[in-house]
């Protein structure tokens, strides 16, 4: 899958800048894990851009809604499998290292970026782990960001959440302008 294919699906079905950026904030992730790794890049940047491209349109069957249509759209089932992997109610097994970046980086991104919004200078490289692990234990602060996705996700890839942090604020400095951020 290349990422034309992906933005064209994700403009398709995806109309809010805040979903778009949050999109290109896992792409972001995704990409920067899969060169960590030596994975294809493009591919989970990809995946990074279109695991949430069908919540606005059908925010109670997402991500099975999604998965129906990419199908018909002849996306490969591999690619739809670690795309349902990462709603821990799909029940569909994280058994991917891409499966399991995906799941680790999305709620991740979201709150990284709730963080990165409440500083006066609204720079992403100003933001500490330790800011993150502080707003993580206010459950009013960005209250649907779901913290123990975020924790399951570093410990099912098997890092320690510090430097997950670190790696994930790392990755969306260079599309911090695209995030509506501060490099």
């Amino acid at each position: 899958m290349k990422r034309e294919e992906a933005l064209k699906i994700l403009y398709e079905f995806t109309q809010t800048d805040a979903l778009r950026k949050h999109a290109w904030s896992v792409e972001a992730a995704m990409k920067a894990y899969a060169g960590k790794y030596g994975e294809n890049e493009e591919l989970w940047s990809a995946i990074g851009l279109i695991h949430d491209f069908d919540y606005e349109m059908y925010p109670d069957q997402h991500p099975m809604k999604g998965s129906e249509i990419l199908a018909a759209k002849g996306i490969p089932a591999e690619i739809r499998n670690i795309i349902l992997g990462h709603a821990d109610f799909s029940g569909v097994p994280r058994d991917t290292l891409a499966a399991k970046v995906l799941y680790a980086v999305d709620e991740l991104c979201g709150f990284i970026i709730a963080v990165t919004l409440v500083r006066p200078s609204r720079s992403l490289s100003e933001v500490q782990i330790s800011s993150v692990l502080k707003k993580m234990k206010d459950k009013r602060f960005a209250a649907k960001v779901n913290r123990e996705e975020i924790i399951n996700g570093a410990r099912e890839l098997g890092v320690e959440l510090d430097r997950h942090i670190q790696f994930v604020i790392t990755a969306l400095i260079p599309v911090a302008a695209e995030l509506g951020l501060n490099p």
